[in-house]
């Protein structure tokens, strides 16, 4: 039989109808393409062009190897499938548009069948993945897919699986080998008609075609713009905001030489090349809004329409966006006020991302030009805003009073120290965190550290002001903190709040603290446990449980000293360690007013109730408030304690226990020769 492509088709030749349909679709294809390229090149310049190991690793085992993919073990193997399928059955078209040119004619001889065996695999593999897909589906819907259209994704897979079945059918003319293509030498034995081989080819091809002139159209948009996106994500540690300008130096523009016209986003083309990359890339797997602890509340955030709304933006606005001009309609208008100020930043939804998108970026910068520009910010916002200000804390309590709560504890103020404890404004001046702190002071001189605090000279570490995007009173903090750390030679820093713990160790080096070492307070009390320094925890029947603060955990990637701290935890969550779910206190959402019926802090407190245990371990003040209130309103009987305060309650109560055997006479003490 003579291929479908040198066939005769009327007054047609195959060469003639692949060419003008083909010619079509690849033509829609790259039309659409370099169309949404230009738009995503009007975003600002983005430095991306650095760390070019780091790049190509996390590329390779990202994109190629579909790590983050994998983390959604069933929805994730059916689109590895598909991916790795398509990567090895792609080659084929130098077959399909040649009529077997390639194979017969360029293609060494001795590599012809381990290149057939491996197209065959890929079309193998592909349509296991599809069929999967469509079934999971149309029979098992998850959730998140019920009350939505399946049409787009559904059509997508049809045509996958018309790609793929059909390869068989057209494979099995042209000789297949029993060894490397084992299915289509079964096919050519089931005594297939020419007819349906030529009918199986143009299938084969005109799906195809179609496929190229929906992906630009849909969601799969993602199959062109995931590699770029990919590749240049981000490289500073996660959950890390840029200063308001870098010098030259690489460093942020002290603010008395800062000369800047606008804060933040407004507009399309004031968001960066590489955030806009973003919008093309989404795949719509809802993955971070299954994640998302506003969205879960029912607040008017999700994510993943933060995405697409910057996609769908540019689409309806192209013609005026490629022309130079500006819309009328804001980004703070599309994607809404109660969306950008819903978000916690706990950055779960840029973590569970498998293409890389940078979510929380996107809404903070609406918040910096909200809050720096326009002036349009929650109202509940002025007062905390207002004392960081004056204060340099929230509560907007004096600077005489921070290290009141260490009066009697012989601690050095304002003093060089080997460690400085940064107290943070909640151990400061919150009663109930006082106690953590005087906890960790207790525990780290019990070790024998040289420790000391900064009392009145400590400010604010700037984080709320930051997240809430007042990121010039956040560098008014980090120099005026940067100041104080360089006149007492501070290098090493202990922090009971992960926020401070992120803002220190991860966001002051813009600002001249390159050399600062900052420890959460587990981290070192873990070390000094394991050096023997500190004792182990003996639970002696309390059944612990730890909730994971997002900035220690996912974001700062301390899970393990935290549960070491305190002997092990019992039970944990069902979202626990680097997935964890949010106490609702993170993005300045701590100062905030929250509807009474869509608090964060509920839905973790139930998590936390579930495991039955009667003890929640913290790590983070603001954690502490949030589940403390959060198992009051479910009505949960559970006791609330940091892990410094669980560990010095071991040793209270070992001391406690020896000063009373040495204050017995001896005749109670059992073995004394009073009692023989």
């Amino acid at each position: 039989m003579e291929h479908p492509l040198l066939q005769s088709y009327g007054s047609l030749d195959g060469w003639h109808i692949l060419l003008v349909i083909g010619g079509l679709s690849i033509g829609f294809f790259v039309y659409q393409v370099q169309k949404a390229t230009r738009l995503v090149m009007l975003g600002a310049p983005d430095n991306r062009f650095d760390s070019w190991f780091i790049r190509i690793s996390e590329f390779t085992t990202g994109w190629l190897g579909q790590k983050r993919v994998m983390r959604d073990r069933v929805a994730g193997s059916m689109h590895v499938l598909m991916f790795w399928g398509f990567l090895m059955l792609a080659s084929d078209m130098f077959d399909l548009a040649t009529a077997n040119a390639f194979s017969d004619h360029i293609l060494p001889e001795l590599l012809n069948g381990p290149w057939n065996g491996m197209v065959e695999l890929g079309y193998t593999m592909a349509l296991i993945g599809c069929v999967a897909a469509l079934i999971r589906r149309v029979v098992f819907t998850p959730e998140k897919l019920k009350g939505k259209s399946q049409l787009e994704g559904n059509a997508i897979l049809f045509l996958i699986f018309s790609i793929t079945a059909t390869s068989f059918v057209v494979e099995s003319f042209h000789s297949p080998s029993s060894t490397w293509e084992p299915i289509g030498y079964w096919v050519s034995d089931m005594g297939i008609t020419d007819g349906t081989v030529v009918a199986a080819y143009w299938i084969h091809m005109l799906s195809i075609c179609v496929f190229f002139v929906l992906i630009p159209l849909s969601k799969h948009m993602h199959l062109v713009m995931a590699v770029p996106n990919v590749f240049f994500h981000d490289v500073d540690p996660p959950g890390k905001m840029r200063p308001l300008a870098v010098g030259d130096d690489g460093k942020a523009v002290p603010l008395e030489d800062l000369d800047i016209d606008s804060f933040g986003v407004s507009t399309y083309t004031q968001y960066s090349w590489r955030q806009l990359i973003d919008s093309w890339s989404c795949t719509s797997c809802a993955r971070c809004q299954d994640v998302c602890p506003a969205y879960a509340s029912g607040k008017g955030l999700n994510p993943m329409e933060v995405i697409l709304d910057v996609r769908n933006y540019a689409n309806e606005h192209a013609p005026l966006l490629l022309a130079g001009e500006q819309p009328e309609e804001t980004m703070m208008q599309r994607i809404t006020e109660e969306a950008v100020w819903a978000c916690t930043t706990c950055n779960a939804c840029v973590d569970v991302c498998p293409l890389y998108i940078e979510h929380v970026p996107k809404l903070t910068d609406l918040r910096r030009n909200a809050m720096m520009e326009t002036m349009e910010y929650p109202e509940s916002l002025n007062t905390a805003m207002g004392n960081i200000e004056s204060a340099s804390n929230p509560y907007g309590f004096g600077a005489h009073e921070r290290a009141e709560w260490a009066a009697d504890l012989d601690v050095k103020i304002g003093e060089p120290a080997e460690y400085i404890y940064f107290v943070g404004c909640a151990a400061s001046f919150d009663e109930r965190n006082q106690k953590v702190a005087r906890s960790t002071i207790s525990l780290l001189k019990e070790a024998g550290l040289d420790v000391g605090i900064l009392g009145m000279q400590e400010g604010c570490s700037g984080d709320p002001a930051r997240r809430a995007g007042n990121e010039y009173l956040f560098q008014m903090l980090a120099e005026t903190n940067m100041t104080t750390f360089q006149e007492l030679g501070v290098k090493r820093i202990v922090a009971s709040c992960p926020h401070c713990f992120h803002t220190l160790g991860k966001e002051y080096g813009d600002y001249g603290g390159d050399e600062l070492e900052v420890f959460h307070h587990s981290e070192i009390l873990a070390k000094l446990q394991d050096e023997g320094k500190l004792p182990q925890v003996e639970k002696n029947g309390r059944s612990v449980t730890f909730h994971d603060p997002c900035y220690l955990g996912r974001i700062g990637g301390v899970i393990d000293e935290p549960r070491n701290v305190i002997g092990g935890v019992d039970v944990e969550t069902e979202n626990h360690g680097q997935d964890s779910f949010c106490c609702g206190a993170g993005g300045a959402q701590m100062w905030m007013e929250e509807d009474a019926d869509k608090r964060v802090n509920v839905i973790r407190a139930k998590e936390l109730s579930e495991t039955g245990c009667d003890t929640v371990a913290v790590g983070c003040p603001f954690c502490s408030v949030m589940v403390n209130d959060g198992l009051d309103a479910v009505g949960a009987e559970m006791e609330v304690m940091d892990v410094a305060e669980l560990l010095w309650e071991q040793i209270v109560a070992r001391d406690k226990e020896i000063q009373e055997l040495t204050a017995r006479p001896l005749k109670s003490l059992p073995g004394s020769d009073h009692q023989k």
